[in-house]
């Protein structure tokens, strides 16, 4: 009796640790934020675990080099909302896990909880741009007279 009762023990141990230790990497962050740009794509992937994969552009000034974010998103109606805003500029909040052992949970350590359409695009610091309006112009001098 003592045996068996070791047993389930140990049996029940080596079951609890290991969902312990995914629940707490799944529930704690190791930091959040938010990156703002162009999603340029996403797509639906996986064998088995199907996660949504994407890239977001990063551009903080016209002419600068563009650097790509990747992040994965769990939530379908997250994923629906991306696709809608695809083409838009976009602000993605994102949280990042660290020790998920698999790539079944993600190609990334990037999780994206939420996303909203920003308004204005920063051309330079200080200046900026609402979306939909004209590109600025340079001021024009007066013609000389002959």
């Amino acid at each position: 009796m003592l045996k068996s009762r070791a047993l389930w023990i140990a049996l029940a141990v080596l079951v609890l640790l290991p969902a312990l230790y995914f629940w707490a990497a799944l529930n704690w962050s190791y930091s959040s934020g938010e990156r703002a740009g162009w999603v340029q794509k996403l797509s639906h992937k996986g064998w088995v675990c199907k996660t949504w994969e994407g890239e977001l552009a990063l551009v903080s000034t016209p002419g600068a080099p563009v650097e790509k974010f990747a992040f994965t998103v769990h939530d379908d109606a997250v994923a629906a909302e991306i696709n809608r805003l695809m083409g838009h500029r976009v602000a993605l909040h994102y949280e990042q896990k660290v020790g998920l052992p698999t790539d079944c949970f993600g190609e990334t350590r990037y999780f994206v909880t939420a996303v909203k359409a920003t308004e204005e695009v920063q051309l330079a610091p200080g200046v900026v741009m609402p979306q939909g309006a004209a590109a600025p112009r340079p001021a024009s001098s007066p013609a000389s007279a002959p």
